[in-house]
């Protein structure tokens, strides 16, 4: 039986009644789940914003359509926990530049003065370098913030990232330019 037969199998048993079929379905997708999840929440949430994921396939699985692929449709889901999940933490984030440790900031002033882009690559610090992404990065709304990750970070394509996302190839594209712009200044005004 393949993968996709069992998926409608199982999602038709869980409909039915039969709750329990739906541990098949999370045996079978869990390491998945958890590959997307990493990629887009921080280390420690990454078992809270799965077990989300889960509930909300689980919620939602009258929703799984007959011709749908059952991958596709929970990596969408997860995508779009990970979405919310920086959209809740964008509404309630507090100064962020005051989570730099002292050194990040100290090079975030080096950095400033002299030219970005030289400092920037001359320096050549990965770990320092992600913490000033991830600032950025936090510095985003949550729409912002996906597309960067989906279509910069992880290199999606804008069709895959709309399809992840439920948004138009039209708006990903949109988006994106704009979240790189913003990302731009920010970054300059905080080296200068």
């Amino acid at each position: 039986m393949t993968d996709v037969t069992a998926d409608r199998r199982d999602a038709d048993r869980v409909l039915a009644g039969d709750v329990n079929a739906f541990a098949n379905l999370l045996r079978r997708y869990q390491a998945q789940v958890i590959g997307i999840v990493r990629r887009h929440v921080p280390p420690d949430r990454v078992e809270e914003i799965a077990q989300d994921v889960f509930v909300r396939a689980y919620r939602s699985l009258g929703n799984f359509r007959e011709g749908d692929r059952f991958r596709q449709w929970l990596s969408a889901i997860a995508v779009r926990t990970c979405y919310d999940y920086w959209r809740r933490r964008y509404r309630r984030r507090e100064v962020a530049v005051s989570q730099l440790s002292e050194a990040h900031r100290a090079w975030l002033e080096r950095v400033g003065a002299a030219d970005a882009e030289q400092a920037w690559q001359a320096l050549g610090n990965r770990a320092e370098a992600r913490q000033v992404l991830d600032w950025a990065l936090a510095q985003l709304s949550a729409e912002d913030r996906m597309v960067i990750e989906l279509v910069h970070l992880e290199e999606q394509s804008v069709q895959e990232a709309a399809r992840l996302l439920g948004w138009s190839v039209a708006n990903v594209k949109v988006r994106a330019f704009r979240a790189r712009r913003k990302m731009h200044k920010m970054i300059k005004e905080r080296l200068s």
